[in-house]
């Protein structure tokens, strides 16, 4: 649950590009109920934290459903996170692997990082530890650190061969 938490105050701060503001409830529900995917995505966030409205990791899974089924990629990479851990609905590892590799494709650094962590365990997946490195490569490249460590502690088990192989999926996944 901590994790969770955690995850959804980095979604916060990219959600609103930097500003961490206290999100109003009341116009957030608003625009939600509109439609709009990006307060969709920040109510499930406040669900999942117990953020201005009681906790409840149920009603989170409900609005990054909604943000994610519009191609948001915060929504999209939440939803994944949440089928990975069972939270607010069963887990299940293959939709997990879903809504993150929509999110990934999208550049989502947190969908990339939980899409390695899959590969490398093989959850949904079979256990690939050649992609586990290029999507904690993916994600170490735009900064995220906890990818950075999962890269280097991908590296230390790797052939050289599997390493070449691993440079070359990354270059092929950011000439797409």
């Amino acid at each position: 649950m901590i994790r969770h938490v955690i995850v959804c105050i980095i979604l916060a701060v990219m959600l609103t590009g930097g500003a961490v503001a206290e999100p109003q409830e009341e116009s957030t529900r608003r625009l939600a109920q509109q439609g709009d995917a990006n307060a969709q995505a920040m109510l499930g966030l406040m669900y999942a934290a117990g953020s201005s409205v009681p906790q409840d990791d149920a009603e989170a899974v409900k609005w990054y459903r909604r943000a994610a089924e519009q191609g948001h990629a915060g929504g999209q990479t939440m939803l994944g996170m949440s089928y990975a851990e069972g939270s607010g609905l069963p887990q299940d590892y293959a939709e997990a692997v879903k809504w993150l590799s929509l999110a990934a494709e999208q550049g989502a650094p947190m969908a990339q990082y939980s899409l390695g962590l899959l590969h490398a365990k093989g959850r949904g997946v079979p256990r690939d530890t050649v992609r586990a490195h290029m999507y904690f490569n993916l994600a170490a490249a735009k900064g995220f650190r906890e990818a950075e460590k999962a890269r280097d502690i991908a590296a230390s088990i790797m052939t050289p061969e599997q390493l070449d192989e691993a440079q070359k999926l990354v270059q092929e996944w950011k000439s797409k």
